[in-house]
């Protein structure tokens, strides 16, 4: 089986907790702000194109 030159399976990189929670907490936000100005947008849409 082919292997990666220079990598080592034996050793696992740690994890970043910290820029893991900002990424988390940066992606919900995103979800929440944008699913309002979606909202937002329909709402207005709806109250002047009908």
């Amino acid at each position: 089986m082919a292997e990666l030159q220079g990598y080592e399976t034996t050793k696992a990189a740690q994890m970043d907790y910290a820029a893991h929670n900002r990424t988390y907490s940066g992606f919900i936000a995103m979800f929440k702000y944008g699913t309002i100005a979606v909202v937002a947008i329909l709402i207005l849409m709806a109250i002047f194109l009908l």
